[in-house]
């Protein structure tokens, strides 16, 4: 963060000083954990339902903590108090992003993919100068503000993915960070029981574009019709990607590899270039075209955005992460977050790089389906048995729609098994898997990744896999 003064950060946040010296500055990071409070930073005190940061607050401040801020007095310590921390959070966030006229604020949203190519336009602008963009998604009203308070007098580029569980949250969070370029991946039915409909999440997602000013760009997916319309909700210029013909950044001739790694020929208004990426999955293609429509905005030659292309890169973990154990299993860890769309994407990818091998797909629950929850697994269980998947494993009754829904396909030649749980899968795997296999591992964030880390052990030796490619997958 930028040095302020505690005065200038009770000012910024519409806080009372309380046994504070208005003078003295705030010179480290802002931190809600005290564990990571260091010399010179403020330390945020929530009232969690189970732990109370103001009980932590004396020990931030042993451990240089210049000040805290929080919603109520503690003895000792001196205090910036008020009312709410997390607008707070954001009030100061936006004092610090005022402050620094060379910054540009690049926001994304979309139902899927927001982390993976948040990472992939952030691994291009570092290239062209210094950039804020942590791994994970702090995509919320408190990771928002934490990962704009990072930015200081010589960060360039702040890349930040705005998530929404409703209408109006993209827009507070464009108040927090406001944009210079928004870019839009898709509206799929992710958070779908939250909105009530895929109208309304497009609704929300706009609110992106909305934000940007007139001299501002807004980077649309030209092959999402309700991505497309968008460009009547802006006032800024707008430049579009995909595979359409009337994409201003586009990519033709798309090809996958043995292991699922794309290659196309890039198509730009100053010319075209071959692309081939490390990442694994179809999607990709639209993930890195995203990416490439940024980083052209921002002054990269075509020549250096396409070598740049194939040297992207796993960031964020546990998305479409590829990787070999000794004993000829390919494992593909997508396990940090599933919808109906992102596990779409996966099967495929499973089908791509298993083409000719045993299938294995190791499913669970998708959450914030609402009303849409049974419709949405048991069209991914179709969808698994459609593609040839030969083996697969629902983990959890909450899951079953999805072994019902493959198992209504009367000719699929393969098997599902709906289990009780992580423990059970991995049982399963253990006693039928063998050399050659490619098993998937999804699901939202309900331990399915204990499936994924188990896997990683190896049946001899106990080591672990090597990473045969880095990629991202659907957020």
């Amino acid at each position: 963060m930028i040095t302020l003064s505690l005065a200038e950060v009770a000012s910024a946040v519409d806080g009372r000083l309380v046994a504070a010296d208005p003078a003295a500055q705030v010179t480290g990071s802002v931190e809600f954990d005290s564990r990571k409070v260091t010399p010179g930073g403020l330390f945020v005190a929530f009232d969690g339902e189970k732990v109370d940061g103001h009980d932590f607050a004396a020990a931030a401040v042993a451990s240089g903590a210049v000040a805290v801020m929080g919603t109520r007095e503690v003895p000792g310590v001196p205090m910036i108090v008020v009312a709410d921390p997390l607008a707070a959070m954001g009030r100061l966030a936006r004092a610090v992003v005022d402050r620094l006229p060379g910054l540009t604020v690049i926001g994304l949203t979309g139902s899927s993919g927001k982390t993976t190519t948040k990472d992939l336009i952030a691994q291009l602008t570092t290239r062209l100068g210094e950039t804020v963009a942590p791994p994970g998604s702090f995509n919320n009203e408190l990771g928002h503000p934490y990962t704009a308070l990072q930015a200081g007098p010589t960060t360039r580029y702040l890349v930040m993915e705005k998530g929404a569980r409703g209408i109006g949250h993209v827009r507070y969070l464009c108040e927090v960070a406001p944009p210079r370029i928004s870019v839009v991946l898709n509206v799929g039915v992710s958070h779908i029981g939250e909105f009530g409909s895929q109208e309304n999440i497009a609704l929300a997602k706009g609110e992106l574009v909305e934000a940007l000013p007139a001299d501002g760009l807004a980077v649309l997916n030209a092959d999402d019709p309700l991505v497309d319309a968008m460009a009547a909700r802006t006032v800024a210029r707008v430049i579009r990607y995909g595979e359409s013909a009337h994409a201003d950044v586009r990519a033709v001739d798309v090809t996958l590899d043995e292991r699922g790694r794309p290659a196309y020929t890039l198509v730009t208004p100053e010319g075209s270039a071959p692309v081939r990426l490390g990442l694994t999955g179809r999607h990709q293609v639209w993930n890195s075209l995203a990416a490439a429509a940024v980083a052209r905005e921002l002054g990269m030659p075509l020549a250096e955005l396409a070598t740049a292309l194939g040297a992207l890169g796993l960031v964020s973990t546990r998305r479409m992460d590829v990787f070999e154990r000794t004993d000829g299993i390919t494992v593909i860890d997508d396990s940090y977050n599933a919808n109906p769309a992102s596990t779409a994407v996966a099967l495929r990818a499973l089908g791509g790089i298993g083409a000719g091998r045993r299938t294995v797909a190791v499913l669970g629950y998708m959450a914030e389906l609402g009303e849409f929850e049974a419709q949405g697994h048991a069209e991914v269980g179709r969808l698994a048995a459609e593609l040839g998947v030969d083996r697969l494993l629902v983990v959890g009754e909450a899951a079953a729609p999805i072994h019902h829904g493959a198992t209504s396909v009367g000719d699929w030649g393969g098997e599902s098994v709906l289990l009780t749980d992580q423990a059970a899968a991995v049982e399963v795997l253990r006693s039928e898997l063998r050399p050659g296999d490619v098993v998937l591992v999804k699901g939202s964030r309900y331990r399915t990744w204990e499936v994924a880390d188990a896997l990683r052990v190896e049946a001899a030796g106990g080591g672990t896999g090597t990473s045969a490619s880095a990629g991202g997958g659907a957020a």
